[in-house]
């Protein structure tokens, strides 16, 4: 948990109609604002620098940064209950819900007037600030994902270590010459790469999984968004669910393949012997497990603290065209925003400004090593951090083939359901095209039912964003 300066690590429970959380100015007259935000240990520390350079910076406000966990359903029932903090960071895919729910005070009018304009920053982390129309957020560290490759792997297996896979294809065939198995031959126990079984011994996987090349269910938080690297769509944007187009279903047969090559239990038994060991030098790709994994920007600090010795690069994930579908990502972004209710909004919003500088959001993004949200660096920005790949996360931001979090209210559900599809094809319990299909009739009711509650409201609810 990271180090807060001044006012100590504070648990937050909330109930409804809670109590004031203390005094409302210091002792010196400044107005005390309270910041929740769910970052801890470098992140957080990170970001409590900030803190600590907007309160030196002026003597009218005071900052006190207090760490929540579980913030997202916090700041809701907080916000409900009429009592929530001044400022809050929560995560991109929570804007759209929070917005709609009446949650959050629009940024629109203090955005304009403060001459900030969407172009001052990465178009893809500026989207996610925005619904209907409206600025809801600003952001804070920004995120995309890409391939991250052992260079001493690949010369295990005799692959050129500065050449990662261009394609799906090429992926899965270096994948199979990284891979590492153990079987009964002949009365003795072997290690063999799996190109060098026999077709039986493949028909039959009586082998154990000593190294793997790749698993597309490794770490398994995307794996029901393959499907980008396919050139899918999750929705139109409007008002339809994309869950089974073919793209989709190609992405979900590519992902259950795996299960089919190397066996169920014998990808369960591997996937098991490092469960819940992300964060730690048993992670498997830290300790020379997995050989490829898609991973963020925020890879580099993990390497850097459990695996300083890992002789490691990172590339563009491969699609499966890659000529003409080249740059995939995902990209996600943390946020900071004003929940309705906020006692002190306008100091609130000259906290964000002040995040939102490009000396404030350097500060934060090189304390986490990430890049920034803005389009321009300041000088030596690039060069002093310490990511070697940091421009490749930074290119794939910018990408035409980068991916947001779908922006609707229906998203964290969606994602729950195609995360089930994606255990279910690879678990062989059903096709793709069985589990996509359940999936988009499912999520499709439920977009259809939130339209119909946004038309029944939205003439309210837009007068009522206009007013604020």
């Amino acid at each position: 948990m990271g180090a807060l300066v001044g006012w100590g690590v504070v648990t937050v429970l909330l109930l409804a109609g809670c109590g004031e959380r203390g005094e409302t100015h210091t002792p010196d007259g400044r107005v005390i604002i309270d910041y929740w935000e769910k970052w801890t240990d470098f992140e957080g520390d990170a970001m409590q620098a900030v803190v600590d350079d907007f309160n030196a910076s002026q003597d009218r406000i005071f900052v006190r940064k207090l760490t929540v966990s579980q913030i997202a359903q916090k700041l809701m029932l907080a916000t409900a209950g009429g009592n929530p903090p001044d400022v809050a960071g929560l995560f991109d895919y929570n804007v759209a819900t929070y917005a709609e729910r009446g949650a959050l005070l629009p940024l629109d009018t203090r955005f304009e007037a403060a001459g900030m304009s969407a172009d001052d920053y990465i178009p893809s982390v500026w989207d996610v600030c925005v619904h209907r129309g409206h600025v809801w957020a600003l952001p804070t560290t920004p995120a995309t994902v890409a391939l991250h490759w052992n260079r001493q792997a690949f010369r295990d297996a005799g692959l050129d270590p500065d050449q990662p896979p261009r394609s799906i294809a090429e992926l899965d065939d270096m994948a199979e010459k990284l891979t590492v198995v153990e079987l009964e031959r002949g009365g003795e126990t072997v290690q063999v790469r799996y190109p060098e079984l026999t077709d039986a011994e493949k028909q039959s996987k009586d082998f154990r999984i000593v190294k793997l090349g790749f698993s597309p269910n490794e770490p398994g938080w995307w794996k029901n968004q393959w499907g980008y690297w396919f050139g899918a769509e999750m929705w139109n944007g409007q008002d339809e669910v994309t869950a089974d187009s073919p793209e989709n279903i190609a992405a979900m047969r590519w992902h259950g393949g795996y299960t089919e090559k190397y066996g169920i239990e014998n990808m369960q038994r591997f996937g098991a012997s490092f469960s819940g060991s992300f964060a730690s030098p048993q992670n498997p790709f830290m300790d020379g497990r997995v050989a490829m994994v898609l991973q963020g920007v925020w890879m580099y600090n993990f390497i850097d603290r459990f695996a300083p010795t890992l002789d490691w690069a990172a590339a563009p994930f491969p699609s499966v065209d890659p000529d003409n579908l080249p740059g995939v990502s995902i990209s996600s972004c943390d946020v900071i925003v004003i929940p309705k209710g906020s006692k002190h909004p306008d100091a609130a919003w000259e906290f964000i400004r002040y995040v939102n500088s490009r000396q404030g959001m350097e500060r934060l993004c090189l304390g986490q090593r990430k890049f920034s949200s803005l389009r321009e660096y300041s000088d030596g920005f690039l060069e002093r951090h310490p990511n070697p790949y940091i421009e490749v996360f930074i290119d794939l931001a910018n990408s035409p083939n980068n991916h947001t979090f779908p922006q609707t209210s229906i998203w964290t559900e969606y994602n729950i359901e195609l995360n089930v599809a994606a255990d279910r094809v690879f678990g062989g319990i059903a096709t793709p095209e069985e589990a996509l299909k359940y999936t988009d009739d499912r999520m499709q009711w439920k977009l259809d039912r939130e339209l119909r509650r946004w038309e029944m409201t939205k003439d309210a609810r837009l007068a009522e964003w206009e007013q604020q």
